[in-house]
């Protein structure tokens, strides 16, 4: 079964049935066809294996986190990758563990990956700008910065990152450090990644990384939109149109229905001339 295939029956799947690392290695394995996908989640759980047999089975959570970005940061050398940060490398996570260097989503996975070999219930955060991490301890909840070395945030800083003139409330700053599930996560890694493609005029990579955003989201009016346009940057008139009556289906009264019924009338008459 090639890669995609197996994307795709697991985007179709159940929420719980999503499993964020094979996910993450099967969008790799499109560029990277001969990947071994199981050889790397042995990998990373071999790196979390070693961490949690070096450590007290008492330990607590806090000294648990220290001993983690110790050991991911300073000791394996994993880094964010701000030189290079839109090279695709870093959006594949075969790439990241072997380079050690990422984009701040996909530190995250290897970090709430070897977390969890510890029994820390880390958790993604989709924060606008800049995926984070979090993780519930004693007095509260951690916020971390994976791209950082796992440096903490506190609630001041977060309000910086946001870089509006008007703080904002706490309920809404709370609101934006909600759990991210796999599914929110893998979409987000691959609209990181069709931005990048796009950035390199890549338009059939970019084409791909949104039918798997579509695979994870099919009812996201929005990416059917994004997908017809990319199908129009090709020239793929037929599969813009099916795309842009998907889309109407979808938002038949989005602010641009019109623009897009539009489209597809010109589609329309483009299609008939090219029969």
């Amino acid at each position: 079964m090639q890669a995609a295939e197996r994307f795709q029956r697991m985007a179709h799947g159940p929420d719980d049935a999503i499993d964020l690392v094979r996910g993450a290695l099967w969008i790799a394995a499109e560029q990277y066809p001969q990947l071994d996908v199981d050889a790397y989640v042995r990998k990373l759980d071999l790196l979390g294996e070693t961490l949690r047999r070096r450590l007290r089975p008492d330990i607590g959570r806090t000294d648990s986190i220290r001993s983690l970005n110790r050991y991911m940061y300073d000791e394996l050398g994993f880094r964010g990758a701000a030189d290079d940060y839109y090279d695709p490398r870093n959006s594949f996570l075969n790439e990241v563990l072997d380079r050690r260097a990422g984009i701040p989503i996909t530190l995250a996975i290897v970090y709430m990956t070897l977390g969890r070999r510890l029994g820390l219930p880390v958790d993604g955060v989709s924060f606008p700008g800049h995926f984070l991490v979090r993780c519930p301890v004693r007095d509260g909840t951690v916020v971390l910065d994976p791209f950082h070395k796992g440096v903490s945030l506190g609630m001041a800083e977060l309000e910086k990152r946001l870089g509006s003139a008007r703080a904002p409330a706490r309920a809404q700053l709370l609101a934006l450090l909600a759990p991210a599930s796999p599914r929110e996560i893998l979409a987000r890694l691959l609209r990181n990644l069709r931005a990048i493609y796009l950035h390199y005029r890549q338009h059939s990579q970019a084409l791909v990384a949104t039918t798997r955003i579509l695979d994870l989201d099919p009812g996201n009016a929005g990416e059917w939109r994004e997908r017809a346009g990319l199908h129009l940057t090709l020239e793929c008139f037929r599969a813009a149109l099916a795309d842009f009556h998907r889309c109407l289906a979808l938002a038949p009264d989005a602010e641009d229905a019109e623009q897009i019924r539009a489209r597809v009338v010109e589609l329309q008459l483009t299609c008939a001339r090219l029969n």
